[in-house]
């Protein structure tokens, strides 16, 4: 039994044309693909379904739609779940009926987008329902694969979660290499505004209650709680009172998240959203 959320997420139809068209020109070459072309013939017609071998989130769609489009425009795609559903272990995912060739060349490339971010979306919504009821978001962070940060971060949503930054360009994060580098954060936070704009929000990370205090001592809008245990994170979030956002990040797990969000803070980043799912596995299974 599946199910959809009211709203499903889409992703914009040319990133998903751009990540196809680089995915297929990797896997075709330049002489395209010399079993399926050898053994079945142009005109011949197929019908199967994505199944998928273990229950989870569904994410990427669009993209497996797309590499069978790509390969024949004529492709019918019918969701039995959409981005953001829920799949049982033996559930399907969506029905086509295509070109043969298309079907079986398309294959992997449709299989391998739908996994890796299914896998994404289905270990996001385990970390969201482990905090759940304690006001705690859980957002991703930069440790994506190269290349598919845009889609990776956009599976975490179909998850339930919330993105950080999507590079160094779209948000202010201090780091302690930076406040090395600058000689002092006073310095660091003194050449951000007199360069960023009047929109731009300003987070710090630190690693002790001291590096905090000090912090907050300047106008800034976020905090990055950095490595620090359960009882020094809530010494933070009351240092804190509320008059920045709190984020802590590092190290969390699974057993341990429901624990961090006790804390108070207010957001939980995890890199291992997006650089260790387990992909969802699902395959093609022929109809006729």
């Amino acid at each position: 039994m599946s199910e959809t959320p009211p709203f499903p997420l889409r992703l914009p139809p040319l990133l998903v044309e751009r990540a196809v068209s680089a995915a297929l020109e990797e896997d075709l070459g330049l002489a395209g693909d010399v079993t399926t072309d050898a053994i079945i013939p142009a005109d011949a017609k197929s019908e199967a379904a994505i199944v998928a071998r273990q229950a989870g989130v569904v994410a990427g769609l669009d993209l497996a739609e797309a590499a069978f489009r790509a390969l024949d425009p004529a492709t019918r795609f019918t969701r039995i779940v959409d981005d953001g559903g829920k799949v049982a272990e033996g559930g399907t995912i969506a029905e086509i009926s295509a070109k043969t060739r298309a079907l079986l060349t398309g294959e992997r490339t449709a299989l391998n987008f739908l996994g890796r971010l299914s896998g994404i979306a289905t270990l996001t919504a385990a970390f969201v329902a482990a905090v759940e009821g304690t006001g705690a978001r859980i957002a991703c962070t930069r440790k994506t694969t190269p290349g598919l940060r845009a889609l990776e971060k956009y599976a975490v949503r179909t998850g339930g979660g919330v993105n950080h930054r999507f590079g160094l360009y779209d948000a202010v994060l201090v780091k302690d290499n930076h406040i090395a580098a600058a000689g002092g954060l006073a310095n660091a936070l003194r050449s951000l505004r007199a360069r960023s704009g009047h929109l731009v929000r300003i987070e710090v990370e630190v690693d002790t209650l001291d590096q905090l205090e000090e912090a907050l001592r300047f106008p800034i809008d976020a905090v990055l709680l950095d490595n620090m245990d359960v009882g020094t994170l809530k010494k933070a979030v009351k240092l804190v009172a509320g008059r920045v956002v709190t984020e802590a990040s590092g190290g969390v797990a699974l057993e341990t998240v429901r624990e961090i969000a006790s804390t108070g803070v207010e957001v939980i980043s995890v890199g291992a959203l997006t650089h260790s799912p387990r992909n969802l596995d699902s395959s093609l299974e022929w109809e006729a």
